[in-house]
């Protein structure tokens, strides 16, 4: 018992403060309106080599020793942690998102990969000691390594971003959204082959090739057998067994065990949890309840241990170099906003459109962290690289979302409610879907001479997109039409509600649907965020919901709308 006491006492207490430190300055993060990751990471570093080991040596090593039972632990807890929040991070890909992407999303993503993995792979082959590349370590493997690495989105921090400015619904959200999705699919997939070649201990054509097969069959049995599988075991559970805990408990089964199978396939076990995460959160079956639970357990329990954990592993003043890290945000920043920003511009966004989604996708964030984690940990890279990645991670996420709100240029002017009119008004749809309801909202269209049929076919094929049901109660499906001359806004109202598959769940019940001129991509921008804002209350479609005629609807959306200017 005293023996046990000895090694339990020590875990326990590193563990509590790392949780603690960790917590505290990522709710301090919070509170200045920056990534909570980042002040997880500040917490790691004064617990660290950084601060505390320059303060006292002694107390670092007794609190948190490099070696013996509890670094074990430490490191097996961590380990654990990575794996569910590439959990999390899968479930946050919507795999349809790449299915349904029409060629400016696919395009744009492929652009927004292709170009920084270029740049980061010719600078990084070519000058292997400039880049910090480990010596007598393979130039390829460092050389895909650094490609990857800037080449990656973190999908969370552009999430995040597109909410935080009520768009992540829009067509520019949409687009973004895929793009990421395809971003982090393939770059893991690469990265998932850096990692079994290093293992494995040469680059010849065989091996990589064989690498590259083992990676792409896993993957491909994964979202494809493995997802049905998934869906068909979440159906049983939830309807045999106790809910939410027997979902949850299946959820860490599958994590676990996808991840083992890529671990004893020669893939690592990260990869595994992360499609795990993808097949997951493609199930209808999960709900909504389920996957806020494991998102909150992952993101106020491990992910704070984890990226608190990453400040004990380097000192950052010792190992911060100037000149290595501008280079490597240079070429971030250049190569994700060039690569995406010209191939979405060359798609038909807009210049303001196409700057802000390569800004967007060039938020690295968390993602970056792990994957450079993880290269640091095999040896791929030293510290000195690793700690210009990190700084290049927090930079391009803090960069992000005041810099994409500054490019869109995002402005009232005009006010949505002065596009409405009685003309447009449906007092009861007795549409029960979606598309039936976008047919009979289309109807109300006919005294403009466009064809119905096209606006209809339109406005269906960009539900298809992405569905635009918002949170409180409120859809708004949108298109942009040839021929239009002014944008106009139909107003349809639902008693019993129609499933527009909003972000929180609940039904709609108004349905606010726009069109615009076909070069009116900024002006649907702004009405679509002036929209989404003025429906972010509670109460806002239960205040419009009775309407009985287009006076009293436009008299209680005044109201609404009076709020959100004042506060």
């Amino acid at each position: 018992m005293h023996g046990s006491a000895e090694v339990a006492a020590p875990l326990f207490l590193s563990i509590g403060v790392l949780l603690l430190f960790a917590w505290g300055f990522g709710e301090l993060a919070r509170r200045f309106n920056q990534p909570a990751v980042l002040g997880e990471i500040i917490a790691g570093l004064i617990l660290g080599p950084t601060v505390f080991g320059y303060l006292s040596p002694d107390m670092l090593h007794w609190l948190f020793p490099a070696e013996g039972h509890t670094a074990s632990m430490i490191e097996g807890i961590t380990s654990v942690s990575i794996a569910l929040f590439l959990l999390v991070a899968g479930m946050e890909v919507e795999f349809s998102a790449i299915i349904k992407a029409r060629r400016i999303a696919a395009i744009t993503g492929i652009g927004g990969l292709l170009v920084p993995f270029g740049l980061g792979f010719a600078g990084a082959y070519a000058f292997p000691e400039q880049f910090g590349a480990t010596e007598g370590h393979y130039n390829a493997i460092f050389a895909l390594f650094i490609a990857t690495a800037m080449s990656i989105s973190a999908l969370p921090v552009i999430a995040r971003t597109l909410m935080d400015l009520n768009l992540y619904r829009s067509e520019l959200g949409m687009i973004t959204i895929a793009a990421a999705v395809l971003n982090d699919l393939i770059g893991w997939l690469v990265f998932a082959v850096i990692l079994a070649l290093f293992g494995i201990g040469h680059t010849g054509a065989s091996g990589i090739a064989a690498t590259l097969i083992m990676t792409i069959a896993f993957s491909v049995v994964m979202l494809t057998v493995g997802r049905r599988l998934i869906d068909k075991g979440l159906t049983w559970v939830q309807a045999y067994l106790s809910w939410p805990a027997g979902t949850l408990g299946f959820v860490l089964v599958v994590t676990f065990l996808s991840a083992a199978a890529a671990e004893a396939i020669g893939i690592h076990a990260i990869f595994g949890s992360f499609l795990a995460g993808v097949a997951l959160g493609d199930s209808k079956h999960l709900s909504e309840h389920t996957r806020k639970t494991i998102t909150q357990l992952v993101s106020f329990v491990f992910a704070p241990l984890f990226f608190a954990s990453i400040g004990l592993k380097v000192n950052i003043t010792a190992n911060f170099d100037l000149m290595l890290t501008i280079i490597i945000i240079a070429i971030a920043f250049a190569g994700k906003i060039l690569g995406s920003g010209i191939t979405a511009r060359l798609s038909g966004m807009s210049n303001r459109e196409s700057v802000a989604i390569g800004v967007a996708l060039n938020a690295r964030g968390a993602m970056e962290i792990i994957l450079a984690l993880l290269a640091l940990q095999m040896g791929i890279i030293n510290e000195r690289l690793f700690v210009s990645l990190l700084v290049m991670a927090l930079a391009t996420s803090l960069f992000c979302g005041p810099v994409v709100k500054r490019v869109l240029n995002l402005k009232p002017g005009k006010l949505f409610v002065s596009y409405l009119s009685d003309k447009y008004f449906l007092s009861s749809i007795t549409s029960r879907t979606p598309f039936e309801v976008i047919g009979e909202m289309s109807g109300l269209f006919a005294r403009t001479g466009l064809d119905i049929e096209m606006i209809k076919e339109t406005l269906i094929e960009r539900e298809k997109l992405m569905p635009t049901g918002l949170s409180n109660g409120v859809a708004v499906p949108h298109a942009r039409i040839k021929g239009l001359k002014q944008p106009l806004i139909a107003v349809g109202i639902s008693k019993g509600g129609i499933n527009f598959d909003s972000s929180d769940g609940t039904p709609a019940h108004i349905i606010l649907t726009i069109l615009v001129p076909e070069n009116g991509n900024e002006l649907l921008l702004n009405l679509f965020a002036e929209i989404a804002k003025t429906f972010n209350q509670p109460d806002a479609s239960s205040l419009l919901v009775d309407s009985k005629n287009f006076a009293q609807f436009l008299s209680s959306l005044k109201v609404l709308t009076e709020n959100v200017r004042t506060h």
